[in-house]
Parts: C-alpha cells; structure tokens; sequence
C-alpha cells in the first residue's frame, strides 16, 4: 500500500477492520522479510563456513611443507636447496594462514554477529508476539460472545459481573498485544535496512583488512624470492616449460591463418584486426614477436627464422591490423601511410615548401582545419588536410623520445622547473623514495597501473583530442620504420597531486607529472590500450613561455580505466582547492568580523570614557558651598583640574 510507512498505534484500541486489513499486509512483509534475510543467513555462513576451512587447509599446508626435511623417499637423496626452499614457502603459506585466521575472525565479529542478532532477537519477537496477539484476540472473540450469550429472561448479577470482568480484562490484554505487536512491526520496518547493510558492510570491512595485510606481506623480498623461483622452474629443471612447433603461417584478409606439416589446409590462428604487435625476449630465442588480440584476451607468440622475416612479419601485421588492405589499393596506401610517417619522424627540407603549396590562393576562402583519425587517411584530399592538420597540432621538426630518462642522469633545467624540483640531482640509490612517498601520501586516491612507455612529442596544441590521436599516429609509425619494438615498463600511480612512473625493480621514481599541468589525457578511439596525455610546462626562465608535451602509453587494456582515474584524480584536487578557497574566505570573513568588534568595543569604551567625564566636569560645575544642614562637597585634585579645564572650554566656547 503506498504511503503507508508505519501502523497506527492509536487505532489499536478501536480494531476496526481497516486496522486489520493493514496489520496482514505488514505481517506479509514481515514474512517476506524473514524469508529473505534467513536465504541470505545461509549464504553468509556458507561464505564464514568457507573461510574457515580455507584458513584450516592454508594452516595445514604450511605444516606439511615443514615436515619434508623430515621425510625419507627411497630414490630422493638430501636436497638441502629443495628443503630451504620449502621451508621459505611454509613461512610464507604460514604468514597467509595467519591472514585467513584473521579474516574469518572479522567475518565472525562484522558479519555474522549482526545478521545472527536481527535473525535470533527480532524476527523472533515478532513472530512471538504474532502468536499471543493471536492468542489475545481469540480469548476476547470468546468473552464477546459469552457476554452476547446471558439470557434476558433470567439475569443474575453475579454471572453478569463475571462475564462484564472477562470482556474487560481480555479487551486490555489485546489491547496491550496489539500495541506491542505493531510496535515491533513499525520497528522491524526501520531495522530491516540496518540489518541488511551491516553485515555486507562488515565483510567489504573485513575483506580490505585482508588485502592490506596481504600486501604489506607481499614485499619486494618475496617478490624477488617467487621470481627466483619461477626462473629455475621453467629454465633449469624442465618441469614447466612452453612447447614450440613449427608450423607454416600466412595472413588471409583480416586473419592469420597456420597450417602444420602434413595438413590438406590451414586453419584460423587469430584476429589480427586491431591487433597490436611488438618484439619480445622469450627465454633464450632469437626473433620473437608477440601478436595481442583487440581486446587483449589472446595472445600468441611466434618466432621467425631471420632478422629480414622478423621485420618483415611485424610490419605486415601492422599495416594489416590498420585495415589497409580493404583499400583500392593496399600497396600504395601502406606505402603513403609509411612515407607521411617517415616525414613526421625525419621531415625532409621540401616540407615547408609542400605545405605553402597546399595553401589557398588569396581570393580563395580557407577550407577549416580537417580532423585526422589514428588508422590515416585515404585519397588525395584526406592527405592535404592531414598535412594540414599535423601542422596545427604538431611543431615541425618535432624530435621524438622512445625511452624515459633514468633517474640517475641530472635533471634538464627545463623539465626540473616544469616538474618542480628546481634542478635538484635525483639520488641514484633510490634513497629519496621515502621523502617522495610522504609528499603523496596523504591523497585520498592512490591508483597504481601498468604501463610500458612509447614516446612523447612536443605538440603545438593542447585543447582537442585529435592532439592525443596525432601524436599517437606518429610515434607507432616512427617505431615501425625505425624498427624500435622495445618499450619501458613502469608502474603509474595516479594521486590526487601528481602522476608519477616509478620502475617496478627499484620502486624509484622515474619521472613525475604534476595533475595541474595535465590538462588533456585521452584513449585510442579503437585501440584501448592505448592512451596519452599532455602536459603544459614553462619552458625557459619565463613563465609565460608555456610548452606542452603529449607522452603516449600502453596499458594491459586499461587506458580507459586510467583516464577515468585521471579525471577522479582532477575532480577531487578541484574540490579540495575549492574547500581550501572557501575556508581562506570564512576565515577572513572571521578576521574582519574580529576587528569590527574590536572597533566596535573600542567606540563603546570612549563613548564610556566620554560619559565619565561629562558627569565628572557636571559635578565639578556645582558651587563649592555648605548645604544647609552644614555638608561640604570635596572635590579630588584630578576632579578639580578637569573642572577647570571644563570652564576653559566653555569659556572659550562662548568667546567663539
């Protein structure tokens, strides 16, 4: 029934049918309620019942990892390296059994505890209390119709009296049920909320603890450790290790089809479409490629026989991820598409002179300024305006950076002054670590992202994505025709102060980007993987010099999740300078409220001291003679002077 949010207590006394056509749809309610919240008791305590066992097998595999130096196989001699490492793992699973004791206890106290309580003490009450309401009701039912039952003919004060008492006492005794079953109901309509968010806010609770404990269990020591490990498994032992085949392969439109020795034809490998490709180093093999799928759900790697293939397979798989081959004419596309590349990394002397020539004649009007996309632009027209538009969006003569500057180098004067720190040398030990870490640490957002670096580009303009897209264009194009596929992996974390890209071996910070001077970040419209921002810096002495430099990334398929985390990261620094702006303001409101008071205290004393001395110079004024009873009225000396000096006054007044 909508607008009915709570029973009628008042109405209790009357019982109408109303009444009691509302108490049913309130009980059907609470029935429901008790349905649902025992569904989601069983749950819960199949999630503790879980963590309990897990915490139990997670205890009692650390216990049997202790116990192998102790066991004696027939064909296995005394491996001390094997028993050390085991016993290393049986600390470490021990340390995790700790941490699920830990969160099985939380869960008991924050999650179960609660819900337990409202299921035990108040559904409980009120099906209790539906069951003496009932109760009352039936026995009232019952001296109603006694009380109906006494005869006309023969009445008998005494049995009229008893049953006049039964109908009053049982009346008050419903009276009083029914008062406190509908206050149980009304009840249970503003616990059940509680009810239901206190346990789930108890386990997201417990669960975070859980997670902080396990990452500041998780240090750089047993990273190391497990690396060591993994290491030696997959390249000493043999025990776990990947399998080569050779097999033929070729593209087919979109596709990248293989065929092995002895097949009639070849079968479907992967989408290409989209794809992104790049070098690797894997294990101890020469000319390794991997190729990742759009949506980075697949990846394979392969091997080519020489350098030349090599080359000659990642370009390919390039152009066909561009989709050139669905053009008119894929050769002279990919061959356009790889020289405007060249010119934009290496721009030859003519280009200038191209560029005039390009532009309208005087009488002519001025076509507008064309967007280029990140796949390049097909026909003649498209490359005018694409000529064009790098123009705007670019400096000509624009070197490119394929690689970050290691943090032991002295920092440029510019990018010191752009970053804040004022040329100071970053110390090469990483010592300086804890002294960067205390600047951030009290943001409210710390997000940490893997990223590998790909390049970064002066650009003449910072107001439009298209920016991020060109300089994105650029720099894959200048890396296929340079044949440069190694990238620089780093950890980015996002604050609400800065962006900063900190190596994951060391944990020193390689380069940091204050969040004000970041004033444009955007993903690749197809690829979203990729994403770049731009950073406005001063460049030189003078601060109206302002520059602004696009650095480009690639992310395992989160730069969308990155620029949101920018965009949180802006959004909160906004809202903290606004809060900062308006407390400044009620401060100052507060000063000068302040010293209107102090004015306003000092106007009152003089006014004060102004009063006194009217009544003082009024006193003085009277004549210094014997009243008739025989009194004489003594002035002091300073009340004499000041009468004095108020005859003065007056005389002076008058002569005026």
């Amino acid at each position: 029934m909508p607008g009915i949010d709570k029973l009628p207590i008042e109405e209790t006394l009357e019982d109408s049918p109303q009444t009691r056509s509302l108490l049913g749809v309130f009980e059907e309610d609470a029935t429901a309620i008790s349905n649902y919240m025992n569904q989601l008791y069983q749950a819960m305590h199949r999630i503790y019942d879980a963590q309990n066992e897990l915490s139990a097998a997670t205890h009692l595999t650390s216990k049997l990892l202790k116990e192998y130096e102790k066991q004696r196989f027939p064909l296995g001699g005394d491996d001390e390296v094997m028993s050390s490492t085991l016993q290393q793992f049986s600390k470490v699973i021990d340390e995790l059994s700790s941490c699920h004791a830990v969160l099985s206890t939380q869960l008991a106290d924050a999650m179960m505890f609660p819900i337990t309580q409202f299921k035990e003490r108040d559904l409980k009450e009120i099906l209790t209390l539906k069951e003496v309401f009932q109760i009352a009701s039936n026995d009232h039912d019952a001296a109603i119709n006694r009380y109906s039952r006494l005869s006309k003919k023969r009445e008998n004060d005494k049995v009229k009296y008893e049953v006049t008492e039964d109908v009053y006492t049982s009346r008050k005794k419903q009276h009083q049920t029914m008062m406190h079953y509908f206050c149980a109901l009304n009840t249970l309509q503003y616990k059940k909320k509680i009810a239901l968010l206190e346990p789930l806010l108890g386990y997201m609770q417990a669960q975070i603890s859980f997670f902080k404990m396990g990452s500041e269990n998780l240090n750089e020591q047993l990273e190391e450790f497990l690396a060591n490990i993994g290491t030696s498994v997959q390249n000493k032992t043999g025990l776990v290790s990947s399998t080569w085949d050779r097999q033929f392969y070729f593209t087919q439109g979109g596709n990248l089809m293989s065929q092995a020795r002895g097949d009639v034809a070849g079968g479907l490998a992967m989408d290409i479409d989209n794809c992104s490709v790049m070098a690797v180093d894997c294990e101890d093999r020469r000319y390794c490629f991997q190729i990742t799928s759009f949506d980075g759900k697949k990846s394979s790697i392969l091997q080519a026989e020489s350098k030349k293939d090599h080359e000659e397979w990642i370009c390919t798989i390039n152009n066909i991820s561009k989709q050139i081959y669905l053009s008119e004419n894929p050769e002279e596309t990919a061959a356009r598409v790889n020289q405007s590349a060249l010119e934009a990394v290496t721009p030859s002397p003519s280009f200038q002179q191209r560029h005039e020539s390009l532009r309208p004649a005087a009488g002519q009007s001025r076509p507008p300024t064309a967007r280029t996309s990140s796949s390049g632009s097909l026909g003649s027209e498209s490359t005018n305006l694409a000529a064009l538009s790098l123009d705007s969006l670019v400096a000509p003569d624009t070197p490119i950076q394929f690689d970050i500057i290691s943090p032991v180098c002295e920092d440029q004067p510019g990018q010191a002054k752009a970053f804040g720190q004022g040329g100071r040398r970053t110390n090469p030990f990483g010592e300086s670590g804890g002294i960067i870490k205390s600047e951030t640490e009290d943001s409210i957002l710390h997000q940490l992202f893997i990223v590998r670096f790909l390049g970064s580009m002066e650009v003449k303009s910072d107001d439009h994505p298209d920016v991020v897209y060109e300089t994105m264009r650029q720099i894959l194009a200048a890396r296929a025709i340079h044949n440069i596929f190694r990238m620089t992996e780093s950890h980015l974390l996002v604050t609400c102060d800065c962006l900063k890209l900190i190596d994951p071996q060391t944990q020193v910070t390689r380069l940091t980007f204050p969040l004000p001077c970041v004033v444009l970040y955007a993903t690749h419209q197809e690829n979203k993987r990729l994403f770049g921002f731009v950073l406005r810096t001063s460049s030189g002495r003078s601060e109206s010099n302002l520059s602004s430099v696009c650095y480009i990334f690639e992310s395992n398929n989160e730069g969308e999740k990155i620029c949101d985390s920018v965009g949180l990261a802006k959004q909160i620094a906004l809202h903290a300078e606004l809060d900062r702006r308006a407390s400044e303001k009620q401060k100052e409101i507060e000063r000068v409220k302040e010293k209107q008071q102090k004015e306003l205290n000092k106007q009152k004393q003089i006014e004060k001291d102004l009063e006194e001395q009217s009544r003082l110079i009024a006193a003085s004024s009277r004549p210094n003679q014997a009243s008739s009873e025989g009194q004489f009225v003594v002035l002091s000396s300073s009340q004499s002077e000041e009468s004095d000096l108020g005859e003065g006054g007056k005389k002076r007044e008058s002569e005026a």
